[in-house]
């Protein structure tokens, strides 16, 4: 008598569902009426963007860092750690106000940073090193402090680096155009290069006016926040243009409009999510992380939101309003449907 070989019985395997504070079919929220307002907020930001712009890069007339205008870097290094709060004060009335410091080797050693001063007289530049360390000194009494290095940026260097930071943004939007256009189409990429140069622009402006009601140099760190917001934003609206795709293949005959709205419906909660879990990151920096990272911060946080809000009131918008927008992107929907469903038979035989 042979014995039964049982069969290993199939283990069903748990579903993982992902956490959602919307979840996808519940928001209905009609994002494409309310575009012609979103335009006009938007206009007013890129307004402010583009005078920032003229006054930061052009005519030099904002409140920038050494990296721009010139100015003098001196490292101080002390026996002791000292209070960088105490040496920011101690610098501010002794002719220093704008000086940017920055503390390292726990707090054995500080960085500081300060304009070139243009109304003394030629020599005073080079003597700032030996000004900054002799205050310093006053300062903390009983605590050897050694001039471990120093460096003058010009005003040549200055004007380089602005040159600099300028083409990279320029390069940056241009890669955006194309790797879009390439895994869209032309028609996304402009819509995404129009959303991420209103992102860029948006917040140098929102930085210019803020610097009128709390003092903030505007450095490289910002800069770098810019540019980092510019591959953040076009993160977000890459999610909802697949999703826009995905949608124009299955729902040929809805309205573009409705077919928009429902797409950034469905990638809402995704979009919220990611952004808070960002958002909490660049606040601790914001609030924690000291003088030197505010600007960073501030940037970054002002970056989110408006990259955010654009990713849904300005890149889909403008496929809307596009001049042939809606039979153009069904059509290729069309043409994509039927070249996969031709493919099937094929791939059968």
């Amino acid at each position: 008598m042979s014995a039964k070989v049982s069969k290993p019985q199939s283990v069903p395997h748990p579903q993982i569902k992902m956490w959602q504070i919307l979840g996808r079919n519940l928001t209905h929220i009609d994002f494409m009426s309310k575009r012609y307002y979103a335009f006009i907020i938007s206009a007013i930001l890129v307004s402010l963007g583009i005078i920032a712009a003229l006054q930061i890069f052009v005519l030099g007339g904002a409140n920038l860092g050494i990296e721009f205008t010139g100015g003098t870097s001196v490292e101080v290094s002390f026996a002791k750690p000292v209070a960088i709060d105490l040496a920011r004060n101690t610098l501010g009335s002794g002719g220093f106000p704008n000086a940017q410091l920055q503390s390292a080797e726990g707090g054995k050693k500080l960085i500081v940073k300060v304009k070139k001063i243009e109304k003394e007289a030629s020599g005073a530049v080079s003597r700032t090193p030996d000004r900054i360390k002799a205050i310093l000194e006053k300062t903390f009494p009983g605590n050897t402090a050694t001039l471990t290095g120093s460096q003058s940026i010009g005003p040549t260097v200055g004007s380089e680096l602005r040159q600099q930071a300028i083409y990279a943004s320029l390069y940056a939007l241009l890669g955006i155009l194309v790797y879009i256009g390439f895994r869209f189409d032309l028609k996304f990429g402009v819509a995404a290069l129009i959303a991420t140069f209103h992102d860029v622009l948006a917040v140098l402006g929102l930085i210019w006016l803020i610097n009128f009601f709390i003092p903030m140099e505007i450095n490289m760190l910002i800069m770098t926040a810019i540019l980092t917001i510019a591959g953040y934003s076009l993160t977000d609206t890459v999610v909802v243009f697949d999703r826009i795709r995905e949608n124009l293949k299955k729902r040929k005959r809805m309205p573009l409009g409705q077919l928009l709205n429902d797409s950034i419906n469905q990638v809402l909660s995704r979009t919220i999510i990611t952004s808070l879990t960002s958002l909490l990151v660049v606040l601790v920096l914001l609030f924690l992380g000291g003088e030197v990272l505010r600007g960073f911060a501030l940037a970054m946080t002002l970056g989110i939101t408006v990259g955010t809000y654009s990713s849904i009131f300005i890149a889909s918008p403008v496929l809307l309003i596009w001049s042939g927008g809606r039979s153009k992107l069904l059509g290729q929907a069309r043409a994509l449907a039927g070249s996969e469903q031709r493919s099937k038979p094929a791939a059968r035989r």
